[in-house]
């Protein structure tokens, strides 16, 4: 029996009737919460599944993580995994000037501002939105619109900022953890009190937005992916400027190369806190 949770005002309630109920699964603390609740039906009603869009950039800590809740004894639902790119290649590609089409991550220009942004779109967005076309057997090019489809977020109360509506009008986003009035910090808490690991961080291991705090901890507890991220963030600026841009790219919002940047702590920086759920950009 599901307990009844009173939504805040503009949260939406659960949909009526839906052709399927899809958890999107970023694998960090906040959407592993929401699926373990789920397990305990502390909220519903349960998922169909749950989607795991991998970039092909992330830390191995976060695939260990997702095979463990894919591994039949933890989740009452499967977790199905897609990738449409390789985000690692991509980046790579386009600082080699390789032949093809790659696209753009926000990387910090050393003359002002950030590059373009479609990094979520087409590594998470797309991928999920066509995994659940393919659940509800819907051919490429065919319309979707007679299905009405619930997608969970795992956004908590602190990042009720990033709370955005699909754009495609059979798809309806529900933010369980809003529903019960639920902090990072109170989804740490729950995860304590039934006996859980604590996720890992899951944003790409070469994310620009990643706070000082998260590089210095990635330093110090992730060496593989501490080096990788810096042999990408040299790979950035090996050939200078990528043809079209008049700037440097940084990873580091310092514009200084990542192994030399200054990570202490400054309070005006912003990150993804957790992780990228892939509906940052919708």
């Amino acid at each position: 029996m599901t307990p009844h949770i009173t939504p805040w005002p503009g949260v939406s309630e659960p949909l009526e009737e839906a052709d399927l109920r899809v958890l999107s699964l970023g694998a960090g603390v906040q959407s592993t919460t929401l699926a373990l609740m789920a397990a305990h039906e502390l909220v519903g009603p349960m998922p169909d599944c749950a989607i795991f869009a991998d970039t092909g950039w992330g830390p191995q800590a976060v695939y260990d993580h997702v095979d463990w809740l894919a591994s039949g004894n933890v989740l009452p639902f499967p977790i199905h995994r897609v990738q449409a790119i390789d985000l690692r290649a991509q980046v790579l590609d386009r600082a080699a000037e390789a032949e093809g089409r790659y696209i753009s991550v926000p990387y910090f220009l050393d003359a002002g501002g950030m590059g373009r942004r479609q990094c979520t779109r087409e590594a998470k967005i797309a991928p999920i939105r066509a995994k659940v076309r393919e659940l509800l057997g819907v051919a490429p090019g065919r319309h979707a619109t007679r299905y009405r489809v619930e997608q969970w977020i795992g956004i908590s109360t602190d990042e009720m900022v990033r709370m955005k509506d699909a754009r495609e009008t059979w798809i309806t986003h529900r933010w369980p953890l809003i529903e019960a009035r639920m902090s990072r910090t109170d989804c740490l808490a729950w995860l304590a009190r039934h006996g859980y690991p604590e996720p890992p961080k899951s944003a790409c291991i070469g994310c620009p937005f990643r706070s000082d705090a998260g590089w210095r901890e990635m330093r110090a507890s992730d060496p593989v992916s501490w080096a990788d991220a810096i042999l990408v963030d040299r790979a950035l600026r090996a050939r200078g400027p990528v043809r079209g841009m008049r700037s440097e790219e940084f990873t580091h919002r310092s514009c200084q190369p990542l192994d030399e940047a200054d990570l202490r702590d400054d309070p005006r920086q912003t990150s993804f806190l957790d992780e990228c759920d892939g509906v940052c950009a919708t």
